[in-house]
């Protein structure tokens, strides 16, 4: 991409799009092009054909989405499909009917079914059933792809998926209900640890493996893949690092100073048993994630005590 080129970011606000809009500064992109949800109703197809047919952004890095945790997706389906439904259809056609070079959309490690062989290589998409817990969101997130590649046949626009593993890190929703796996577990490790609470309980049996990928490499990967040419469908990204939601709960207790005990409830859904992604393709275009689970979780937990706790 030139330096000078005119870059949406969508979802600047969001863990991922707020790491992105980073990742460009720190590599010179000035001319970033960003709106919150007040500005531009990303789900307002009248809205989203002004601001294109105004603004006339050269890249797009599509990040905007409605997320959360396994709570959220199991109790807010509706939304969560609809939404993004949404989202996607209004910007990926006002991205491509108004010139976009490139636009890169961000999937979701959900979109691969429940079971598959591990790790999960690009072309397990849609071999299997998807994850009941999530089923309407990666529905969505699956529906994105598919438009991406289907503008891409009929119309040639440049259109990319890009596959992250379970994102954590720095800007992350800590919301009790809403929040993701890694955060939420931060925010009732610290707050037992505040409150003398001798007892932290997790959801499932603790078994459930999930590969991690701290937000700031995921950016560096987003903006290192929209300046290829030779990617022109999805593609994983994901640190090759995995761990158990067992071990992630003892490592969560030791970075925030907890010392109580962890109970598992098991009646609560595992979700997915294992998310582990091929990541042959990145790595051999010549990128790799660079921060350890560990170092990962103490930099976001180092960053929350001063912007939360």
């Amino acid at each position: 991409m030139n330096k000078n080129a005119r870059i949406y970011v969508a979802g600047h606000r969001g863990m991922v799009g707020s790491a992105i809009v980073r990742s460009l500064k720190a590599q010179g992109y000035e001319n970033l092009i960003m709106k919150t949800h007040a500005e531009l109703p990303l789900d307002d197809a009248s809205a989203v054909e002004k601001f294109f047919e105004q603004t006339k952004p050269e890249y797009v890095f599509l990040t905007a989405a409605k997320v959360g945790g396994i709570l959220a997706n199991s109790t807010q389906g509706a939304d969560f499909i609809r939404e993004n439904l949404l989202i996607q259809t209004n910007v990926i056609d006002a991205a491509y009917r108004h010139g976009a070079v490139r636009l890169l959309f961000l999937g979701s490690s959900c979109m691969y079914p429940k079971i598959a062989e591990q790790p999960l290589k690009e072309t397990s998409l849609m071999t299997g059933a998807l994850e009941p817990t999530t089923l309407p969101y990666a529905t969505a997130k699956i529906a994105g792809k598919v438009m991406c590649d289907a503008y891409r046949a009929q119309y040639g626009f440049d259109a990319i998926t890009i596959m992250p593993s379970n994102v954590y890190g720095v800007g992350d929703n800590f919301h009790p209900d809403h929040g993701h796996v890694v955060a939420g577990m931060m925010r009732r490790f610290h707050e037992a640890k505040l409150a003398g609470i001798n007892e932290v309980v997790v959801w499932g049996t603790g078994a459930a493996m999930r590969e991690l990928i701290d937000v700031d490499d995921l950016a560096a990967a987003c903006v290192f893949l929209m300046g290829r040419e030779d990617i022109d469908t999805m593609i994983n990204v994901g640190s090759s690092e995995e761990i158990s939601v067992r071990d992630l709960a003892h490592l969560m207790a030791k970075v925030t100073g907890y010392q109580g005990d962890i109970k598992f409830d098991t009646s609560r859904p595992d979700g997915a048993p294992r998310k582990l992604m091929d990541n042959s393709r990145i790595e051999r275009l010549g990128w790799k994630a660079q921060t350890s689970i560990a170092q990962g979780i103490q930099k976001m937990y180092a960053w929350w005590l001063t912007t939360h706790a």
